[in-house]
C-alpha cells in the first residue's frame, strides 16, 4: 500500500492567516499541521509517500520533508494545479500508485485515540486482502458541512451524501480513506457536482453501490479535527498540548516514528534533532535514546 497525502487547496476558510501561507505549514502547537497526517502513514508502516500540492507550495514541501531519506521513507509529489475537489488526488497520482492500493488522507485532519492505529492497521489488512473502500464515520454536531453517511436499523450503510442541506443523519465521513486499485478509475469518471468539484463522496458512492464499502464508526475515546476552520484549528492545538502535557509524549513527531520503526538509527536521529537544541521538541527527540 502506498500513501497519498492531500496538501493542496486555498485555505479559504482560514483567511486571512492562510492568504501569505499554506495551511499545512501552520502550527497545531508544536508541528506544522501536515506532520500528524504524515505520523499516521509512518505508523502504519507505509514507506512510499505522495503529497499533492499546489504549485507555489511545492518548493517549500521539498525544504520541509525533501525525499524522505532522512526518514527512512520514500517522498514524493505532484502538483494540483487548482481546487477541483479532493477525487482529482487520486487521478493526479495515478502513476505514483502503480497496481497498489492506497490510503488517502487529508492534510488537515488530526486523529487521535487509543485503539487508533489498530483500527487504521484493520482497514489497511482489509483493503489489501479483500480489496473494495473502507472509510470511517465520527459523530458531529454540525453535519452540514461534511460527507454524511446514512445507516440501516441493522447497522448497514444505505446511502453517503457530500454536505447536504438536510443531513440524514450526525455522522460524517472523516478524512482518512483507504482503497484498493480501482479508485483511480472510478475517480476519473466522476462528474464535477453543483460545486464545480470532483468530489470523494462520489468515489464512496460508487463503492458502495456495488457492495464494497465498509464504514467504521470512531466512537467516544476518539478525537477527530478537521483543523480547516478557526475554531477546530484552535481546539487541535489546545488538545494536543493537553494531551502532551499530561503524558510527556508527543503526537504526531515523526522523528520519533521513523525511529522506533526502525528506519532511522541513532546516529540519524541525533542528527535530526541538532538543529532543534534550543526547543523542547529538539530535546525531546534526544531524549528518546535513552528510553
Amino acid at each position: 500500500m502506498k500513501a497519498i497525502i492531500l496538501a493542496g487547496g486555498s485555505g479559504t476558510r482560514l483567511y486571512p492567516i492562510t492568504m501569505a501561507i499554506n495551511k499545512h505549514f501552520l502550527p497545531v502547537y508544536n508541528k506544522p499541521m501536515i506532520y500528524y497526517p504524515l505520523s499516521l502513514v509512518m505508523l502504519l508502516k507505509i514507506r512510499n509517500v505522495l503529497f499533492v500540492v499546489n504549485p507555489s507550495d511545492l518548493e517549500t514541501f521539498k525544504k520541509l520533508f525533501k525525499d524522505g531519506e532522512h526518514l527512512g521513507m520514500n517522498i514524493e509529489y505532484c502538483i494540483q494545479e487548482k481546487p477541483n475537489g479532493l477525487a482529482e488526488g487520486l487521478i493526479l497520482a495515478e502513476e505514483f500508485i502503480g497496481n497498489d492500493s492506497i490510503c488517502y488522507i487529508l492534510g488537515d485532519n488530526i486523529f487521535y485515540g487509543h485503539d487508533l492505529m489498530k483500527i487504521m492497521a484493520e482497514a489497511k489488512k482489509e483493503v489489501e486482502e479483500r480489496g473494495g473502500a473502507y472509510v470511517f464515520g465520527y459523530y458531529v454536531k454540525d453535519p452540514k458541512r461534511f460527507g454524511v453517511v446514512e445507516f440501516d436499523e441493522r447497522g448497514n450503510v444505505r446511502s453517503i451524501e457530500e454536505k447536504p442541506k438536510k443531513p440524514k443523519s450526525n455522522y460524517a465521513v472523516v478524512g482518512m480513506y483507504f482503497y484498493d486499485n480501482k479508485a483511480i478509475e472510478i475517480a476519473k469518471k466522476v462528474k464535477p457536482s453543483d460545486r464545480g468539484e470532483l468530489e470523494i463522496t462520489s468515489v464512496n458512492e460508487e463503492y458502495l453501490k456495488h457492495s464494497k464499502l465498509k464504514v467504521k464508526l470512531l466512537g467516544r475515546g476518539f478525537a477527530w479535527f478537521d483543523a480547516g476552520t478557526h475554531d477546530s484549528f484552535l481546539e487541535a492545538g489546545e488538545f494536543v498540548a493537553t494531551i502532551e502535557k499530561k503524558t510527556g509524549l508527543m503526537i504526531g513527531c515523526i522523528e520519533e516514528i521513523a525511529y522506533r520503526n526502525g528506519w532511522i538509527d541513532k546516529e540519524q536521529l541525533v542528527k535530526l534533532a541538532k538543529p532543534l537544541m534550543k526547543t523542547d521538541y529538539g530535546k525531546y527527540l534526544l531524549e528518546l535514546l535513552n528510553s
